[in-house]
């Protein structure tokens, strides 16, 4: 446990030392680590290690720095002119191992603006240095070499520091008493007036080259129209020459063309027509062939589809039969049912019809034991309650009469009509008698008072006997 808290506190300050001691420097900074050792160590664009509290890192930056140089009065030129001269220069620390150092003794720890103040005291000098030398109009026509000459005479000033010029610059020149504008307008002038002698001396032999060229122009141009005439006609020549070989060999052509062109056309008609043959006889072919497969479709469909009917058919026929087979149970089970029900309700009816034929059958014998017993007095009795019956229905069709005129005859119309219902009830027995031969009205008189005195009536129509047989038989019907 010991050896393992060793170990960890180990590795902890091992992290610690590392993470103090291990530096980074960018490309455009050089870090310096000095220490115990002769010479410091200059990391540029890389990653080093220092020692923790043994070694110590600076950083100063190596990048490009712009310094604005311009002479604070004016400065006189090799002709006694005074001048102010504006320029820029690109200035950076020397990285070679010799002058990096140099730098890290001049700027190290030190801010940008120190570094360009130190250089551009430095640039000014050097710029006044060769101003004097110069003499303006030089200054002013040749600025490059104005601005070489600051940087190669500031050179090995700037290389003492550990810094190298990377450009230098003139930007602006100008003098006190207004003399480069001055010398600007003599330029000018000299410039014009040589301008207008060289254009008037141009313009002089413009004319007369252009008079040269216009004759020489002039011949040329009559000789080349001569020529151009001359090569004209002779291609006029040439085409009509050419135009009636053309003409001719296009007339052989268009000759040759038709004579070509009716072969073709007959061999075509030919080709046409075999070809119509052929295309008639594949038409044909093809019609067979499809006339054969539509009659195999269509017997393959009618044979598929007679064979669905008929199985439609019989699975309808099995399903109808099967219908039929239980409707024919169901009725007969319901005709069954309805038999046994009449036959219970027959039975009961016949049992009803029986008693009440025995019923009347037994009313019927003792009527006709009464009748036998009573005779004649009760034939007499069924007649005389039939006649009311009688009367009333003779009588009932004059009782709906509303209004009655009688039209002729005597006074007695009324009474005659109401007197008719005697005669017809006469003429009803009469009739009666006629068809049946039944008497009423001979059974009414031997049934009277007179009749029985005078024994000498004689009754037409049923004889007793004959009642008692009429009255068995009803008795036996019912």
């Amino acid at each position: 446990m010991y050896i393992v808290a060793v170990m960890i506190v180990a590795v902890i300050v091992v992290a610690v030392f590392l993470s103090v001691g291990y530096v980074k420097s960018p490309p455009n900074t050089a870090t310096i680590i000095s220490g115990p050792g002769k010479q410091p160590r200059v990391l540029i664009g890389k990653a080093g290690f220092k020692i923790p509290f043994l070694e110590r890192a600076d950083r100063m930056g190596i990048g490009q720095i712009d310094i604005d140089i311009e002479t604070e009065d004016y400065i006189p030129t090799k002709d006694f002119i005074n001048i102010q001269v504006d320029a820029i220069a690109q200035v950076a620390v020397d990285t070679s191992p010799k002058n990096i150092e140099i730098a890290m003794r001049n700027f190290l720890n030190k801010s940008s603006d120190d570094v360009r103040n130190t250089i551009t005291k430095s640039l000014q000098g050097n710029l006044r240095e060769i101003i004097g030398t110069m003499e303006l109009k030089d200054i002013c026509q040749n600025k490059a070499e104005f601005s070489e000459q600051v940087k190669s005479n500031a050179k090995e000033d700037i290389a003492q520091l550990g810094i190298c010029i990377l450009s230098f610059n003139v930007q602006n020149i100008k003098d006190k008493d207004g003399l480069i504008n001055d010398l600007g307008i003599d330029n000018r002038e000299q410039i014009s007036k040589s301008a207008s002698i060289a254009k008037a001396y141009a313009s002089k032999e413009v004319a007369i080259e252009q008079a040269k060229a216009n004759n020489e122009s002039n011949i040329e141009k009559i000789k080349t129209d001569t020529e151009i005439a001359e090569r004209e006609n002779a291609l006029a020549i040439k085409k009509a020459a050419l135009k009636l070989s053309e003409d001719t060999a296009r007339a052989k052509a268009d000759a040759a063309y038709k004579i070509q062109e009716e072969a073709s056309r007959k061999e075509i008609e030919v080709q046409a027509q075999e070809a119509n043959i052929a295309r008639r006889e594949k038409e044909i072919e093809l019609q067979e062939k499809e006339a054969a497969v539509a009659e195999k479709k269509l017997d393959a469909e009618v044979r598929k589809k007679a064979e669905a009917d008929k199985y439609a058919e019989m699975q309808k026929a099995d399903a109808e039969l099967y219908k039929r087979q239980k409707e024919a149970e169901a009725k007969l089970f319901e005709q069954e049912k309805d038999a046994a029900a009449i036959e219970a309700r027959g039975q009961a009816e016949a049992r009803a019809i029986q008693l009440k034929g025995e019923a009347e059958a037994k009313a019927m014998n003792l009527k006709a034991e009464a009748m036998k017993k009573y005779g004649d007095a009760a034939i007499t009795e069924m007649i005389v309650k039939i006649l009311p019956d009688m009367a009333k229905a003779i009588a009932e069709p004059i009782s709906s009469i509303d209004k009655v005129t009688v039209i002729g005859g005597d006074s007695n119309g009324v009474s005659d009509m109401a007197g008719n219902v005697p005669a017809v009830l006469t003429k009803v027995m009469e009739s009666m008698k006629e068809t049946t031969g039944v008497d009423l009205k001979g059974i009414i008189e031997a049934n009277s008072k007179e009749a029985k005195t005078d024994r000498n009536i004689t009754i037409h129509g049923l004889e007793r006997n004959d009642i008692s047989e009429t009255v068995e038989q009803e008795l036996e019907t019912k």
